[in-house]
């Protein structure tokens, strides 16, 4: 059953001056809050390792990697004309649209869009294989978006390499600047991998190598997975009852070994970032569609987890996608899910959160208030009262949730 949640529950003042603009000259010097059932402290990122269990747990990362999706072009007459992409649609899997040699359609916002009545833009690429005449579409306009196909006449160049030389890293809107060199490689995580998302799983960003490392030493099971974040991470929540929210979907790629090693772990799991916690939930959602005699080749639906049986244990759920996954000789498993996770919902794998400090109204507040309860306030309270660097750039947490 979908849970009524009134919506205005979930917001708060934030500030301007709180958002945090730039990081932090250090990743791991940020602030740490933590909330321990009921309690909460604070310390410096760079002690996490000391407030995880102490004796191991299996911690999660979504290796991510953001794209320069922000691609500028000119017309004749000078007009600068912003595409950005948001999602590849021909073909419609990440990675096979980043090695087309030729041509790729994605879905689009068009920055000064009137400019752009008719015609084709170009943009001249620097590329190692020379300079490559890079020509836009305008296929169809769906409400703010465009179906944009992008050309090119070089088959030795892939659409990666094209992005890669000509495009801008997207920063959220709300740091109110423009991209600057820093962005880079600071709003990168130290251990992104897979090329896809337009906005960082930013509750990795904290993480440095060192730490990495000395998490690997101890008794812990570092696991990977993939989730491409998409633009409608940042969509807020603008209507009263959450029911009427129309949820982004977001493309997950997640390999059996992770799989294994998320349900047959006995350790306490620790998800890096709401994003992680997504996929990992969806995870099992996934199997319990299989169980339940449904296809999951269109991944999962905004309130699938409300709607499918609910009695299923994490190692059924998981065993299904495996055996899914052996029946159809593949060990990596690629999906879409646009699952809302909000007050009301049960956790079935995440016992711990590592996460920044999120917008008002975002649906990424909801899953913190389905984490702690109506602790949230508590928390973000005690973060504004104490200096707390907010959003993307800013400062973490570690929540523990009350047993």
């Amino acid at each position: 059953m979908i849970p009524h949640i009134d919506t205005s529950l979930y917001d708060y003042e934030l500030p301007e001056e709180r958002i945090a603009r730039y990081p932090m000259a250090e990743r791991d010097q940020s602030k740490l809050l933590i909330y321990n059932q009921g309690q909460i402290s604070q310390t410096c990122f760079h002690n996490i390792v000391q407030h995880l269990p102490a004796e191991g747990c299996t911690i999660v990362f979504n290796n991510t990697k953001v794209i320069r999706a922000r691609l500028m072009f000119h017309k004749e007459t000078g007009a600068q004309i912003e595409i950005f992409c948001l999602e590849p649609i021909v073909p419609a899997e990440v990675q096979q649209a980043f090695v087309e040699r030729s041509s790729t359609t994605w879905k689009c916002i068009i920055g000064n869009s009137k400019k752009w009545k008719d015609g084709n833009l170009v943009l001249n690429v620097q590329t190692p294989h020379g300079i490559v005449p890079l020509q836009a579409t305008r296929l169809s306009v769906n409400g703010n978006t465009s179906e944009i196909q992008f050309s090119w006449q070089n088959a030795e160049v892939t659409f990666a390499e094209l992005i890669e030389n000509a495009g801008v890293i997207p920063i959220p809107p709300y740091l109110n600047r423009e991209t600057e060199n820093i962005d880079n490689t600071r709003y990168q995580t130290v251990y992104s991998e897979h090329k896809g998302s337009v906005a960082a799983p930013t509750a990795g960003l904290h993480f440095t190598d060192e730490i990495l490392n000395t998490l690997r030493q101890g008794n812990n099971t570092l696991v990977n997975l993939t989730l491409h974040v998409g633009a409608g991470t940042f969509k807020p929540v603008q209507t009263k009852d959450v029911e009427q929210h129309v949820m982004h979907a977001e493309h997950v790629v997640v390999e059996a070994e992770a799989i294994k090693n998320i349900g047959w772990g006995r350790k306490p799991l620790v998800a890096v970032g709401t994003t992680s916690v997504r996929t990992l939930e969806s995870l099992y959602w996934l199997g319990v569609k299989l169980l339940s005699g449904q296809s999951i080749s269109n991944g999962l639906a905004q309130w699938d987890a409300y709607n499918l049986p609910q009695h299923y244990t994490v190692q059924e759920a998981l065993g299904a996608l495996l055996s899914y996954m052996e029946q159809n000789n593949t060990t990596e498993l690629h999906s879409i899910t646009q699952i809302m996770i909000m007050p009301g919902y049960e956790f079935r794998i995440v016992d711990q959160l590592i996460t920044n400090f999120h917008q008002p109204h975002s649906t990424l507040l909801l899953l913190i208030g389905a984490f702690v309860g109506m602790d949230w306030q508590r928390i973000y309270s005690y973060a504004l009262n104490n200096n707390f660097r907010f959003l993307s750039y800013g400062d973490s947490s570690l929540l523990i949730p009350q047993k």
